[in-house]
């Protein structure tokens, strides 16, 4: 998967990134909520949700963050996620590289929400 402008495929067209974006936002709560108890990475996942939307994150932060958000929405991976413990590794190596990338920009209001949404899906 490439990090830019359009980077995720459905059904072999590209998306836009307003595209990749509505993907994103309808398919990641439904999904976070099935599979948090079960990925370690959840509250980095929800961290960069909230960053990738703080409408205060610079464009190229958003960009970076909803391309990895659309890797773990979207049901195309490397490692298909219903497999047992290689399902997710995948998902979470795509997201800590993007991590990795815009780290400085990634605020403790963003951690605090996170941790405060992963107590509200565990409930």
């Amino acid at each position: 998967m490439r990090f830019g402008r359009a980077t995720a495929f459905d059904s072999g067209t590209q998306m836009d990134a307003n595209e990749e974006k509505r993907t994103v936002r309808r398919g990641f709560w439904r999904k976070v909520k099935r599979v948090a108890a079960s990925i370690p990475f959840a509250e980095d996942l929800l961290t960069a949700y909230y960053c990738a939307f703080d409408r205060s994150t610079p464009a190229h932060v958003r960009t970076i963050l909803i391309g990895a958000l659309a890797y773990f929405v979207l049901p195309f991976d490397a490692v298909p996620d219903f497999l047992p413990v290689l399902g997710f590794t995948d998902d979470a190596a795509v997201l800590a590289a993007a991590i990795k990338m815009v780290m400085d920009n990634i605020r403790p209001e963003h951690r605090e929400a996170a941790r405060n949404a992963l107590e509200r899906v565990a409930d």
